[in-house]
């Protein structure tokens, strides 16, 4: 190929890399579909041309063995080079070729082989040398465009830091200058940045918009007259959960569904799958079923049919969805331990209503179960285990979600937990503030103000807030009452493709700030298989936390991104140290081996993930409208 053609080539920006393909094969999928779109000789070309080089050596290699210590030898001179006084490439380009280098020897190192069962330079090998009958499994252009990238950044020419596809050295302007003359120029670069953040973040509406408030107040409406209940009613908690909507026929005369839709809350139903949405939180579903503003609303509750279809298949036999391995570090019953200091207590096995990505959808067997409720003697017995485990000052109150048991039970689990001298928080975990905020009377207000004692021991609720479209007026009064009382709340995020788009994260932590909630963590959703249409690729929450969360005030970005290991807990992703990737399969699937937070302690083995490809996550956002260019640097967070 002509050294003209090849800068052509790595001229192609992540919207042009979409182009050159749809333009040969014009077919699109959605994210993750089952079925692997393989790829063709014009693939196999793209991936070439980022790196003749890398062909040549695999061409040239007599077998895979000798591929492998030639390609080690070649990564040693591409990382020889960044060091080099000659070269023009940018600094941070550099950077990038350490790290690119840093892969693609994780990649094809033999241990990682033996790991994962798959072996990428074998692919590679056998494509260099024309011999795709003898590779045993279908290869996607996912798997094509991690090497596209990867082979780009080994040798500088990822296009992060160029200018018309040539890498260029250059600083910005008021780096240049000194004094106030500097400091206009950053300010005015600051000033375009803030205004591009601004732009992106006012297209996510919120609950506390006049406009939004007004549709609401409509849905709200509708929904009273279809119970013959008045506004009284409304603001009482326990109406809404003797309403919680369960039946397809009567949430379809209130809103809009799609026939993808009845036919999953049908399907639900018929198999026992937990489902239901209180009054309340319909309302914050828009009429239509258009999904433009109400999306992550709706698939909060509302499961594809996927999901159905896992949940089905291991209906009798559940457990095999407890990714977290809880059975496994449940010393008692009710009890969960994972850390030194702190541990779970679950009480109430239910829900108002379930999220479908839920962590213990295995556990739940339907919305408000007359069954929830653990007996008297299973919490005392876990009450004892807590006063015996001295090490634990930090309990966390979960379920199901606890604020549903009544002000008697909560008051007398409180005051059990309060009497354990070495307990100096008290957590509650409760999605009833997006989903239920009358639940936080002024009774249940005076109960935790009883057991809120600071400097001594403290109450914290712990929520889950998912969309700025879920921030209204009730939730923000709610959090307020409890604020007031000198109780912290604090915010877990999930992850996921309904609330991933650029900035859509950054809007929903600038809106909880505000109403007083404090972000703390945002969960890379889980890699259970019923939700696999959640999930996100690893590389973009990380991209997320560097390019947007990054851009906000510090009060509003306090959350950290982690990936919670099974078995182990969480593992915080802003520390590469922590996580590598090792394989890249042939759908496009990364490999990451993650370590345990204690590994410096204890010599816990490490954990393989397998995440969801960034080509199906890409194509999904660009059905969803987004301008796939946005996202172009996605390919090189590992």
């Amino acid at each position: 190929m002509s050294h003209k053609n090849l800068k052509d080539a790595l001229k192609l920006s992540g919207t042009e890399v979409f182009k050159f393909i749809d333009a040969v094969f014009q077919d699109r999928f959605p994210l993750l579909a089952d079925k692997i779109v393989t790829i063709t000789d014009h693939d196999i070309t793209f991936l070439w041309n980022s790196n003749p080089e890398i062909l040549e050596i695999l061409k040239e290699s007599t077998d895979l063995e000798d591929a492998r210590e030639k390609l080690y030898e070649y990564l040693n001179i591409c990382e020889k080079e960044v060091f080099s006084s000659d070269s023009d490439l940018h600094p941070l380009e550099k950077a990038n070729i350490r790290e690119c280098v840093r892969v693609f020897r994780s990649i094809i190192g033999p241990i990682n082989e033996k790991r994962t069962q798959r072996s990428a330079i074998d692919i590679l090998w056998r494509l260099a040398r024309d011999e795709m009958d003898k590779i045993n499994y279908d290869i996607s252009r996912g798997f094509i465009l991690e090497f596209v990238h990867l082979f780009r950044g080994i040798i500088g020419n990822s296009g992060i830091y160029s200018s018309d596809g040539e890498s260029i050295k250059k600083i910005p302007e008021f780096l240049e200058k000194g004094g106030r003359k500097a400091a206009a120029e950053r300010s005015a670069t600051l000033d375009k940045l803030a205004k591009k953040v601004d732009e992106t973040i006012n297209q996510y509406p919120t609950g506390l918009d006049e406009e939004i408030r007004k549709k609401r107040e409509n849905n709200k409406t509708r929904i009273l007259d279809y119970f013959n209940a008045d506004e009284e009613q409304w603001r009482n908690y326990k109406w809404h959960i003797q309403n919680v909507i369960r039946d397809e026929s009567v949430l379809s005369q209130l809103i809009e569904l799609t026939a993808e839709e009845k036919e999953a809350v049908q399907a639900a139903l018929q198999n026992r799958i937990p489902f239901g949405i209180t009054p309340y939180y319909l309302s914050l579903m828009d009429y239509d079923p258009s999904r433009k503003d109400d999306h992550a609303i709706r698939a909060q509750v509302i499961p594809p049919m996927h999901y159905i279809q896992a949940m089905k298949k291991h209906r009798e036999d559940r457990s095999v969805m407890d990714f977290m391995g809880e059975y496994d570090t449940s010393p008692v019953d009710l009890v969960t331990r994972r850390y030194p200091k702190i541990a779970i207590l679950k009480p109430y096995d239910t829900c108002a209503q379930i999220c479908v990505y839920c962590q213990r959808n295995w556990e739940i067997e339907e919305v408000l179960s007359p069954h929830a409720l653990a007996s008297d003697e299973q919490i005392d017995i876990a009450i004892e285990w807590f006063q015996e485990h001295t090490g634990v000052s930090d309990c966390l109150v979960t379920g199901g979600d606890p604020a549903i048991m009544s002000d008697t039970l909560i008051d007398r689990l409180l005051q059990k937990l309060s009497e354990i001298d070495h307990i100096k928080r008290i957590r509650i975990g409760t999605r009833t503030p997006v989903v239920l905020p009358f639940r936080f009377t002024d009774e249940l207000m005076e109960i935790l103000d009883k057991y809120h004692f600071p400097g001594k021991q403290e109450i914290c609720i712990v929520t889950h807030f998912e969309h700025p479209y879920e921030v209204t007026p009730e939730a923000m009064n709610a959090i307020q009452k409890a604020r007031k009382l000198g109780i912290g709340f604090y915010n877990q995020e999930v992850f996921t493709v309904e609330n991933s788009r650029r900035f859509e994260s950054a809007a929903l932590r600038e809106i909880l700030q505000l109403i007083g909630v404090d972000p703390y963590y945002n969960f890379n959703a889980k890699g259970k298989k019923e939700t696999k249409n959640y999930r996100v690729p690893i590389a973009r929450i990380i991209q997320e936390q560097k390019e947007e969360a990054r851009l906000l005030p510090g009060l509003s970005r306090t959350d950290e991104a982690v990936f919670n290991v099974p078995r182990l807990g969480k593992n915080h992703l802003r520390a590469w140290e922590d996580h590598r990737v090792v394989m890249i399969m042939p759908d496009g699937r990364r490999v990451y081996e993650f370590h345990p937070w204690e590994k410096y302690i204890s010599p816990i083995p490490p954990y393989n993930h397998y995440d969801v490809p960034i080509f199906d996550y890409l194509k999904e956002m660009e059905k969803r409208g987004e301008n796939i260019d946005d996202y172009k640097t996605i390919w090189y967070y590992y």
